[in-house]
């Protein structure tokens, strides 16, 4: 019997390039993985993700093309791709998660949300990176 794949929780920035097409960002490998979680209807990103596309868009920190609600929902309707709430238990989880987090409220929503789904959160951030690697979570590093 074969295992199923995990979900794979793309955090923000991965989410962004992944969805604009931004190649130089995403290794081959890595492109690979998320392409293979989509067809298997196993991708995802979290609510916490479209309000931080929302807020860099607002500041002026990314530029999407298109208004900001629009390109969201347009990169909703990925192939594969789900939308994690903020259910009230992880909201919670993520103010009591294990070990040494750092207190970025959205790194410690999707930290919370990857362990609640148990899902392996694809990240180019460090300091997610280094926690999955403590043992606290699962990573794709995509650096």
């Amino acid at each position: 019997m074969t295992p199923t794949a995990p979900l794979l929780l793309l955090d923000t920035h991965v989410w962004l390039w992944f969805a604009l097409g931004d190649t130089g960002r995403l290794t081959a490998s890595v492109r690979k993985k998320i392409e293979a979680a989509a067809h298997g209807g196993k991708l995802a990103v979290s609510a916490i993700s479209v309000w931080e596309i929302g807020m860099l868009e607002a500041k002026g920190r990314i530029v999407l093309g298109s208004p900001c609600e629009k390109w969201v929902k347009t990169a909703l309707t990925l192939p594969g791709m789900r939308l994690i709430g903020l259910e009230p238990e992880i909201a919670v989880a993520s103010s009591r998660l294990p070990g040494e987090m750092h207190g970025d409220p959205a790194d410690r929503i999707l930290t919370a949300t990857a362990r609640a789904h148990d899902a392996v959160l694809a990240t180019a951030d460090e300091r997610l990176v280094e926690y999955g690697k403590a043992g606290f979570m699962r990573v794709l590093d995509t650096r």
